[in-house]
């Protein structure tokens, strides 16, 4: 039977290259993908991500080539996400603990989340977290997001990250015990180094709004995450940092996308389970 992939997209501005590559190298295999948003609201891409003369600050250089910014620029993005599913619509939220019945409205929150899981998770062999600016605003903090990732990770199944939705995997937590899900585990995701200190901006209603920096750093919280027997790796120097720790799938930022993509798809067809750091097979 084909493979199948659920890719969650922001709905404030993802990186076009964080979306092709890893789409390209997927469908390529001959894995389907099918798209998802928080709200059900229309994608569009940061318009950084648009431009091949754009230089990225903290590399000083250019990161979206011209062929990717062309591409990015003429794809209609209505009719490539036309199908897009709503996970506000599919997974419930947890209530509030001033509900007027606490204990009951919690049962029904997890009833509903098991069939949630039931309904989709089966669908899929794998989660892809699409990165950009835009996941610090609806998804790294989002409950259902969270549920979603929760739901996969009990089944066992591929969950990869980029950028800074790989922050959804340190902030996906059961309320029981609120431990991380990637606590001792290998882990890559965007280092201090990799940060704006001025420009940094998202999508809201269609027009950039722009900060000094983002509003949290992805590298502190992923040392933190991954507790005393797990490790962040950076690779700061290093041209490509994607960490493959199954069941998670870590990519650093834009540059690794095409990896990104790369090693999923050997994840997914051949059971590769570790890849990327020092006792790796690469």
């Amino acid at each position: 039977m084909s493979k199948n992939v659920l890719c969650v997209v922001s709905e404030h501005g993802f990186w076009a290259q964080e979306l092709l590559l890893p789409v390209d190298r997927l469908e390529a295999a001959g894995i389907g993908v099918h798209f998802a948003t928080p709200t059900g609201g229309q994608p569009l891409p940061d318009g950084g991500s648009l431009d091949s003369s754009y230089v990225d600050p903290p590399l000083g250089r250019p990161v979206t080539s011209p062929e990717m910014g062309e591409r990015a620029r003429t794809t209609d993005w209505e009719t490539y996400f036309k199908d897009r599913q709503n996970l506000a619509a599919l997974l419930p939220v947890r209530p509030y603990l001033s509900s007027g019945s606490y204990i009951a409205a919690m049962e029904e929150y997890y009833e509903r989340r098991q069939a949630a899981w039931d309904a989709i998770v089966p669908r899929y062999d794998a989660l892809l977290l699409v990165g950009g600016s835009g996941p610090i605003v609806d998804m790294v903090n989002n409950p259902r997001v969270h549920d979603l990732v929760l739901g996969f990770h009990a089944a066992g199944k591929l969950i990869a990250a980029e950028c800074y939705a790989v922050t959804c995997l340190a902030m996906a937590r059961e309320l029981d015990d609120r431990r991380p899900i990637i606590e001792g585990r290998h882990v890559t995701g965007h280092t201090m180094e990799y940060d704006y200190t001025a420009g940094w901006a998202v999508t809201a209603n269609g027009a950039p709004l722009v900060f000094e920096a983002p509003p949290f750093s992805l590298e502190y919280i992923l040392r933190d995450a991954v507790g005393p027997h797990g490790r962040f790796h950076g690779n700061v120097g290093h041209r490509f940092s994607v960490i493959l720790d199954h069941p998670f799938l870590t990519s650093r930022s834009v540059g690794e996308s095409d990896l990104c993509g790369s090693v999923m798809v050997r994840a997914l067809t051949e059971d590769l389970r570790v890849y990327g750091f020092a006792d790796a097979a690469v």
